[in-house]
């Protein structure tokens, strides 16, 4: 849905996550054999992946301000569970929270969130306000203020509506 660019780092893959399930047009890209093999998902694993993906969103949407869109799993109830270890670089010392393994998701996950605290984008990781939408997007604005994944989409369609409801 979004012309934005791609999260920078680790937060790409979750970015990939969120927006594997299309909520306008009900379409799930984790039904697909190609998105599982991508995200290193096997078949009896896709039931965990989407508990994931929805907490994960219900985080992003708090990230711009907005209440869950479901109930789900904390996300934090669901990356405790996530194996990590402290890598370092034996060249130049340099330390990162690593998966312990590198194939299931939520650890994989549960790094690329670490790298992003670290980095300070975690929060700039949100998920369109739009009910409809709900895309993720990394939000570039100077302010970190950003509310929809498009601008010529999601944040049209919510300015056209709030201008209809004023009325004439």
């Amino acid at each position: 849905m979004s012309e934005r660019s791609a999260a920078p780092g680790g937060l790409a893959l979750i970015e990939t996550l969120v927006n594997t399930l299309d909520i306008q047009a009900g379409t799930d890209a984790l039904d697909t054999p190609e998105v599982r093999v991508r995200l290193g998902i096997t078949g009896d694993g896709v039931a965990a992946a989407r508990e994931l993906r929805e907490s994960l969103r219900a985080a992003l949407l708090a990230h711009a301000g907005h209440p869950p869109h479901r109930a789900v799993t904390p996300l934090g109830t669901l990356l405790a569970r996530a194996p990590l270890y402290v890598a370092v670089d034996e060249r130049d010392g340099a330390a990162r929270l690593a998966p312990a393994d590198t194939s299931p998701l939520l650890s994989r996950v549960a790094a690329a969130v670490a790298e992003a605290l670290v980095a300070g984008t975690w929060t700039r990781l949100k998920a369109c306000e739009s009910r409809t939408c709900h895309w993720a997007y990394y939000d570039r604005s100077p302010a970190g203020r950003g509310r929809w994944c498009s601008m010529q989409v999601c944040g049209a369609r919510a300015k056209m509506r709030r201008y209809r409801a004023k009325g004439p």
